[in-house]
């Protein structure tokens, strides 16, 4: 039985497992997000707390949202094991700029599984993705955009505290 359900199956086997790959980056993802928003509220930047706290969530969505098409694709989606969180960050520049160093890096992963899809032939996987590579575009610009009001903004004496106040401008 359990043959004839992989043969069966709406979703390559390849797919899958990248699949399973991305949800376990996407773990990874809301994980360090919490990380991100506990340095944050930490070093008394709360309004970037919030906004990690919500990137938290955004990002174990986007997990949830492969998990469930690996299931109604008859495939075997992977509860993912979470390590290697960091939690020590040197200010506010280095969480945003290690968000999108994280952020290009998931990117890069969407691309690599779309560009599989396409080559197995595997189009509703490629058609699912495309929410994905849309979305990440939104969140590289996010990221890129508060990375350069920091560099306007500029991190000394009151700049921080502007910082964090702006940051609210990308919080939906």
């Amino acid at each position: 039985m359990k043959d004839i359900a992989r043969q069966s199956m709406g979703i390559k086997v390849e797919s899958m497992d990248l699949l399973n790959g991305q949800i376990k980056m996407e773990a990874h993802a809301s994980a360090t997000y919490l990380a991100m928003a506990s340095w944050c509220e930490q070093n008394g930047f709360f309004t970037s707390a919030k906004f990690f706290y919500k990137q938290a969530e955004e990002e174990r969505g986007h997990m949830m949202k492969i998990f469930e098409f690996l299931i109604d694709t008859g495939g075997n989606p992977l509860s993912p094991e979470v390590t290697g969180i960091n939690h020590d960050y040197s200010s506010i520049v280095d969480v945003f700029e290690s968000t999108l160093e994280h952020e290009v890096a998931v990117t890069k992963s969407i691309h690599n599984i779309v560009k599989k899809a396409r080559e197995l032939g595997d189009i509703a996987t490629e058609r699912f993705l495309d929410w994905f590579v849309l979305e990440q575009v939104e969140e590289e610009n996010t990221i890129r955009d508060i990375l350069d009001m920091i560099a306007v903004t500029g991190t000394e004496g009151v700049g921080l505290q502007m910082i964090d106040n702006q940051v609210a401008n990308w919080m939906e």
